[in-house]
């Protein structure tokens, strides 16, 4: 029986795509947990099923195989509607003004329309975006539309967020900006997260444990305990075992034989 302590279960979940000889397995057999109130990063190679694992969670795709529980229950092939979800990209409505998106997505998800209105005001006024209340998106710089896209999935009534690397886009400043922005909203909510990176910096800065998976058909090959106490500091960068838990996180990500010491933004 799933965990009724979990906010998710994943277990042997396994996902091919097409048929016959033009089959192609993505994810192989993942089993894994995020824990009520827990930050959970998700890193693998690139194209290894990190976003089509996200599908399956929310209900876009049906699995070859394996059981998916949110909140204790087993969920059925393609239930929608129970998960907070945010995109790599803000996907913000241009017809609507900043305000609106919000309260849209709330409304949707079935919260009376005078709740939502006064639930995206006072939180706009709380993370200091209450003067573009009544702008477009197309007036926004991106980490703007990106915290707009994040308070939307935030102040959805789904207990658990899965956010699919949604700084990946962003410039290195605003993306550090942003994470210190997410890490302090976080703290202050301790909603369930399953997050998507491809920056093993932002994983280890952001998360509770880290689920590493191999290159496709993906499955998970390690879990790292992230060892660091909250609130996390600037100098945990210059933090010997973060060095150490980088190279070790690095090294696993490599396809089998290679080798080199780490280059470039990861």
């Amino acid at each position: 029986m799933s965990n009724e302590h979990n906010a998710l279960e994943v277990r042997g979940l396994s996902k091919t795509f097409n048929g016959g000889s033009q089959a192609k397995q993505v994810l192989k057999d993942v089993s894994l947990y995020v824990k009520t109130g827990e930050f959970v990063s998700l890193i693998g190679p690139s194209g290894s099923g990190k976003s089509t694992l996200f599908h399956l969670i929310g209900g876009l795709e049906k699995p070859t195989a394996g059981e998916i529980f949110i909140g204790g229950r087993r969920i059925e092939p393609l239930e929608r509607g129970l998960i907070a979800y945010m995109p790599q990209q803000a996907s913000l409505m241009p017809w609507l003004t900043v305000a609106g998106n919000i309260e849209m997505a709330l409304e949707i998800a079935g919260i009376p329309r005078e709740q939502a209105r006064a639930a995206t005001r006072e939180w706009l006024d709380k993370v200091g975006l209450g003067a573009e209340a009544d702008a477009y998106p197309h007036a926004l710089s991106g980490g703007m539309q990106q915290r707009v896209s994040f308070l939307r999935a935030l102040l959805s009534p789904q207990p658990l967020m899965c956010l699919d690397e949604p700084f990946g886009a962003l410039d290195a400043l605003t993306r550090l900006h942003m994470q210190r922005w997410l890490l302090s909203l976080w703290e202050a909510d301790r909603r369930s997260v399953l997050f998507i990176t491809h920056s093993i910096e932002e994983a280890l800065l952001l998360s509770d444990r880290i689920i590493v998976l191999s290159h496709a058909p993906a499955g998970v090959i390690r879990e790292i305990n992230v060892p660091f106490a909250r609130p996390r500091e600037e100098e945990l960068w210059t933090d010997q075992l973060f060095n150490e838990l980088k190279q070790e996180i690095y090294s696993l990500l490599q396809p089998v034989g290679a080798g080199g010491a780490i280059g470039g933004p990861l």
